[in-house]
C-alpha cells in the first residue's frame, strides 16, 4: 500500500492601504532616564499540597531552616522532611519614578523540582536590582493559572504549574532611580532612522517656535530638546505637550519571511523593477508497496516481505508574470495569487528577486 506525505504551509500577507498615518511622539521614541528597572529575589513558597520540593533539592531545606532560626526555632536542615515548600526566584519590573508604598506585580518560578506551585503563598521576600540595593519586598498568594494532577499512573497537566505571578504582590521600598529632565530632554527613537528623526525636530521646532530652535538631531537615534524658559519650573507639562505632538514615521522597506510558519509580511513600500518571472513546479513522489513472497511447496525456503519502491517525478510547465515599472507589492501578491503560487513559492520568487535585484526592500529571514 502506497504511502503519499504531503506538507503545506499557510501564509499571511499584511498590506498596507493609503499614506502612513501620523503617529504620537510618545509612540515613537522614549525620554532618556525614564525608564524600568528589573527585580529580582530569592524566596520560598509555603502551604503547597505535598507537591513542593524533594529532599534531593537541598538548598530548600536549608532555606526553610533560616527562616525557622530567625523565629527561634533551631532545626538542622537534614531532619526537615516535608513536601510543602518550594525554593522559587522572584522577579519584578520596577516602573520609573515608583515610590515607596507603591505596589507592583511579581512573577515566581520553582528552582528546584516542585511539581506545582497552585495554593502556595511567598513568604517575605527582598527584591533587589542591578546595583544591590533592595527596591521591594514581596509577600502573598501565588497564583498559577493552572494545575497538575497524578493518581494511579495517570497524570495531567494544564498550563505551567510552576511559574506563578502574585499581582500587587510586592511593595516598593525605595524610589525608582529615574532622572527627572531639567534643561535638556533627549529622546531615544525606538526605530532608529534619519527621515524620522529629522522630521521629530522639524515638529518640534514648529510647535515651539522662538528666537532659537529648540530641538535638533545627535544622530539617527536621538534627538536633544531644549526646555524653554518658561516651562523651566514646569517640565513635566512641557513633556506632556511633546509627547502629544503628530510625527509622521518613515518606515524602511522590507520583507519579513517565517518559513517555518509560511508567514510573509510585506510593507507597503516595497517596490519591483521591470521583471519577469517564471515558476514550475517539481513534485517527486515515492511509494513503496509491500508484495509477499511464498516459497514453493515442500520447499526450504520462508515467506517473504519484499518491498517494492516506485519513484515518480511529474514537473508541471512554468507559470510567468510580467512586472511593469514601479510594481507594488498590491501588484506582485495579485499576479502570484493569479498562477496559483503557494507559500513556499512565494517565498522562493521573493528571494529570487533579492538575489535578482529586483526587489527594492529589505528581505529579513526570521
Amino acid at each position: 500500500m502506497g504511502k503519499r506525505i504531503c506538507i503545506s504551509v499557510c501564509v499571511a500577507i499584511s498590506l498596507a492601504a493609503g499614506e502612513a498615518a501620523a503617529a504620537r511622539l510618545k509612540d515613537l521614541v522614549t525620554i532618556e532616564g525614564v525608564r524600568e528597572n528589573q527585580l529580582i529575589g530569592y524566596g520560598v513558597v509555603v502551604g503547597l499540597a505535598g507537591t513542593g520540593d524533594t529532599q534531593q533539592t537541598t538548598f530548600s531545606n536549608q532555606s526553610l531552616t533560616n527562616i525557622l532560626e530567625r523565629m527561634g526555632v533551631a532545626v538542622s536542615p537534614t531532619a526537615i522532611r516535608v513536601k510543602n515548600t518550594a525554593a522559587v526566584m522572584v522577579t519584578a519590573t520596577l516602573p520609573a519614578f515608583a515610590q515607596p508604598g507603591m505596589k507592583i506585580d511579581i512573577t515566581a518560578g520553582a528552582i528546584g523540582d516542585a511539581l506545582n506551585l497552585q495554593g502556595g503563598i511567598l513568604v517575605l521576600t527582598s527584591l533587589r536590582g542591578a546595583d544591590g540595593q533592595v527596591y521591594a519586598v514581596a509577600q502573598g498568594p501565588v497564583v498559577t493559572g493552572g494545575f497538575a494532577a497524578s493518581r494511579g499512573g495517570a497524570s495531567q497537566t494544564v498550563n505551567h504549574p510552576t511559574v506563578g505571578r502574585g499581582p500587587n504582590g510586592a511593595i516598593v521600598e525605595r524610589p525608582a532611580p529615574s532622572i527627572e529632565p531639567k534643561s535638556v530632554v533627549h529622546l531615544q527613537l525606538r526605530q532608529y532612522d534619519y527621515t524620522t528623526s529629522a522630521r521629530i525636530v522639524e515638529a518640534i521646532n514648529k510647535n515651539f517656535a522662538g528666537p532659537t530652535a529648540l530641538a535638533h538631531t545627535e544622530n539617527a537615534g536621538l534627538v536633544s530638546v531644549a526646555i524653554p524658559a518658561e516651562f523651566a519650573a514646569r517640565s513635566t507639562e512641557f513633556l506632556a505637550e511633546l509627547e502629544n505632538l503628530s510625527v509622521e514615521a518613515d518606515r524602511p522597506a522590507r520583507v519579513v519571511i517565517n518559513e517555518r510558519t509560511g508567514t510573509i509580511v510585506l510593507g507597503k513600500d516595497v517596490r519591483i523593477a521591470p521583471v519577469a518571472i517564471l515558476h514550475g513546479k517539481l513534485s517527486v513522489e515515492i511509494q513503496t508497496n509491500l508484495a509477499v513472497s511464498q516459497p514453493e511447496p515442500f520447499s526450504q525456503g520462508t515467506t517473504q516481505v519484499v518491498p517494492q519502491n516506485t519513484v515518480g517525478a511529474k514537473e508541471e510547465k512554468a507559470r510567468n508574470v510580467v512586472l511593469k515599472q514601479g510594481a507594488t507589492v498590491e501588484e506582485l501578491v495579485r499576479a502570484l495569487a493569479a498562477i496559483g503560487s503557494t507559500p513556499r513559492d512565494v517565498i522562493a520568487i521573493l528571494q529570487a528577486l533579492r538575489a535578482a535585484g529586483a526587489l527594492e526592500a529589505e528581505v529579513e529571514v526570521i
